[in-house]
């Protein structure tokens, strides 16, 4: 249980659940502790909604609670690896558990790790879109197989010879799988995969081509501003198979990638267990 009297455990709940202005806050939290004198890391993930959730966080724990705080660059697989193995960072506010599913459980049945809540309460969305109009004009185009027999209408504007399926930045977890589901599919001699440097840079790719209504074949997740303000149209993956999605996020997976719709993750708070165990 997260709601217990004083300590840091009351202290996230509240950074949980208040919907109150920061000066209530602070005033209502006065008399309280924050219960330990250890620096709180939170995970600053670097897409637009986890970067706002790590620093709604830190103001409530640091105005409300006066905890001492810091925010640290994270990310989906190397901070549920640290907070697995080393209780560091204290908590990740948006951590999307697929890409990490057996290790997370497995940590959370040892008493290394928690869910504090959840960070997204109406279910995530992942997976590879194209633009309405793009559908439009070509009706035909609603899988992913569709989509990739026809590399012409969305040629690399480097190599117009091949189509560009834009994926995510480096060390993302969606980098992992998208790269093996392109793999999976087996079109290398058609299409070229492009990461781009950042989340910014990605989202800057989008709303070029749409603000262009030019066609673009790229990975996406929800619930986002981009996917809210921009009509894409998700492809057809086929089923979802947990296995396969395990495999293809897992460098270490000797199995060949595997073809699979991405499973709807979990987006919870997760915390290094010693968290919990703090009280004032």
């Amino acid at each position: 249980m997260i709601l217990k009297s004083g300590g840091i455990a009351a202290a996230m709940a509240v950074a949980l659940l208040s919907a109150m202005s920061l000066p209530a806050l602070a005033q209502e939290a006065d008399a309280a502790a924050c219960g330990t004198d250890k620096t709180i890391d939170i995970a600053e993930m670097t897409w637009p909604s986890a970067a706002a959730l790590a620093h709604i966080h830190a103001t409530i724990l640091e105005t409300g609670f006066g905890c001492d705080v810091e925010i640290v660059t994270g990310d989906t697989v190397p901070t549920a690896s640290s907070m697995l193995t080393r209780g560091t960072p204290a908590v990740a506010p948006e951590l999307w558990t697929s890409a990490v599913e057996e290790p997370w459980a497995e940590g959370v049945e040892a008493g290394d790790v928690v869910k504090l809540g959840d960070a997204i309460t109406d279910g995530t969305v992942e997976g590879w879109f194209i633009p309405r109009y793009v559908q439009e004009e070509y009706p035909e185009l609603t899988s992913a197989e569709a989509v990739l027999a026809r590399p012409e209408l969305f040629a690399d504007p480097e190599d117009s010879s091949k189509g560009r399926l834009y994926s995510c930045p480096p060390g993302w977890a969606c980098e992992l799988s998208t790269s093996a589901l392109y793999e999976a599919f087996d079109v290398a001699d058609t299409w070229n995969i492009f990461s781009p440097g950042s989340g910014g840079a990605l989202d800057a790719s989008i709303a070029r081509a749409f603000t262009r209504e030019e066609p673009i074949l790229f990975y996406y997740w929800g619930p986002t501003a981009i996917l809210g303000k921009f009509d894409a149209v998700q492809l057809d993956l086929g089923e979802t198979k947990p296995e396969v999605y395990a495999c293809n996020t897992n460098p270490d997976c000797d199995e060949p990638a595997g073809v699979t719709a991405y499973p709807s993750s979990p987006a919870i708070v997760g915390a290094a267990a010693w968290i919990q165990g703090r009280s004032a």
